[in-house]
């Protein structure tokens, strides 16, 4: 069920549906946001579009993050 949920958020968001969504499904948030909030400790820690949150995260917290889930 989770593929095809996501699957159907995707189509709404590519048809210009606002959406906001907590996740731990990266994949999932690069491919469907425009912009990426990370949060830790209630506290923003960046924000960012999703190419730059990826590939050239700003924050050391953040780096720490994707390197943790990404490296799996």
């Amino acid at each position: 069920m989770i593929k095809e949920v996501l699957d159907t958020m995707i189509a709404l968001a590519e048809d210009g549906m606002t959406m906001i969504c907590v996740t731990h499904e990266m994949g999932f948030a690069r491919q469907a946001a425009d912009r990426v909030i990370f949060m830790d400790a209630g506290q923003i820690i960046e924000e960012n579009a999703p190419d730059q949150f990826f590939d050239d995260p700003q924050s050391p917290r953040t780096k720490m993050f994707l390197n943790q889930i990404l490296g799996h």
